[in-house]
């Protein structure tokens, strides 16, 4: 119990931690993102490189290929633990093949946090930063089903996910999607065992706005009557819009999506995107790299928000048409904090 209420004081301080305070010089922390490429990472690590240098720390980043590149994502970890890193702050392309490389750096003594993507399981990192993602997609669910209204009954959806592989974030969005608009999800461990008739399939994405914009078009082939479309991420979402627009169908047809970055705001405030849910990776890294901190100064390792399995980051839908009894940001506010 005593060491509960001290992991639960060790978030709460974190999380109310200024920017410029403690120094913690030789402390190495490493941060591996999925890519380089991707704003969302970019974002992460803008947030990791502010935080390290506010508090003396250095931080060396990696990043894989693309989306799914393990093998730089291990050796990444290798090279990190070589170099006699303190912490490792990962957002795992593959949650369960990074698992041992994540087990050999832990046995080495290195701290391992991962954001945004939980592991499978969870306990795999000693902490996980992380948007509650199936919050996320309940968020985007509740508005969509409530935007609808009536024809919610007769809704003709495509999902447009990350992959196949069920990787914990992309499962986590889905089912919380499929949740809130009220759809039984089977077993919500896992995507594409719903049975429900308006759904019309899912596709992959690969979470890049061509993926989305080919996966959309594979759907509309299936079903040419889709109006109503979940997607990852907002670049997918931005792919799925050209899709319909190609076929004349833009203006009919709901998209939402999760991010919450500053391009997807604007396609919310531009009439591409019906809603969001906006997420902060800018904290989740900030919060990563004074927890690190904190660990080489006492030994002590962050704990999980009260009731959850991580400590949870925050999440906030982001709408310019409120429906009644879901909360919501407009996108002119949403602007001023995008991915903050």
């Amino acid at each position: 119990m005593k060491n509960l209420v001290k992991k639960s004081l060790l978030a709460a301080m974190i999380a109310a931690l200024p920017l410029a305070q403690a120094s913690a010089e030789e402390v190495l922390i490493g941060l591996i993102t999925k890519t380089n490429t991707n704003p969302f990472f970019v974002k992460m690590k803008e947030g990791a490189q502010q935080q390290a240098d506010a508090m003396g720390a250095k931080l060396s980043s990696f990043a894989g290929r693309f989306d799914g590149d393990t093998d730089s994502q291990v050796q990444a970890i290798e090279n990190l633990v070589a170099a006699g890193a303190t912490g490792i702050l990962i957002t795992p392309s593959d949650p369960e093949a990074l698992a041992p490389a994540v087990k050999r750096a832990r046995d080495a003594g290195v701290l391992v946090i991962a954001l945004d993507t939980p592991f499978s399981p969870a306990n795999v990192a000693d902490a996980t930063f992380a948007t509650d993602n199936f919050k996320a997609g309940e968020l985007i669910g509740e508005w969509a089903k409530a935007k609808m209204g009536d024809d919610a009954k007769n809704a003709k959806i495509a999902l447009l996910d990350l992959s196949t592989a069920n990787v914990t974030v992309d499962v986590a969005r889905d089912q919380g999607f499929l949740t809130g608009f009220g759809i039984d999800t089977g077993n919500p461990d896992i995507n594409r065992d719903e049975d429900d008739p308006r759904i019309v399939g899912n596709d992959v994405t690969q979470g890049s706005e061509e993926g989305g914009r080919r996966a959309m078009e594979n759907l509309l082939q299936k079903d040419p009557t889709i109006n109503l479309v979940y997607t990852i991420n907002e670049p997918a979402a931005a792919g799925a819009y050209e899709a319909l627009k190609a076929v004349g169908r833009e203006d009919d047809v709901i998209i939402v999506s999760v991010d919450g970055g500053c391009p997807g705001v604007d396609n919310v405030g531009a009439g591409v995107i019906g809603a969001t849910s906006m997420q902060f990776p800018l904290r989740m890294a900030s919060l990563g790299v004074a927890a690190v901190v904190e660990y080489a100064k006492s030994g002590v390792k962050p704990g999980a928000t009260p009731g959850k399995a991580f400590y949870d980051t925050g999440v906030e839908l982001i709408t310019d048409e409120p429906v009644s009894g879901v909360s919501s940001t407009d996108s002119k506010e949403a602007k001023s904090k995008c991915w903050g």
